[in-house]
């Protein structure tokens, strides 16, 4: 399941290294792709979208739903 999310709070690539640090402890195949520049994040996972949208938030990034 691929997962395109709008994070805003994304400003450079320690951003994106956190986000995908947490998704990946959560799921350690999922595939993350953070675009810093649109902040944009898109999650190709087996996890659930809740799941992944919480390890965002819980590495302290907001999500525009």
């Amino acid at each position: 399941m691929a997962l395109k999310l709008q994070v805003p709070d994304i400003n450079c690539n320690g951003c994106a290294k956190a986000i995908t640090t947490s998704i990946q402890v959560i799921e350690p195949d999922a595939k993350v792709d953070v675009d810093v520049e649109n902040k944009i994040v898109i999650v190709e996972s087996k996890t659930s979208s809740e799941f992944i949208k919480q390890a965002i938030n819980a590495a302290g990034f907001e999500i525009i739903v």
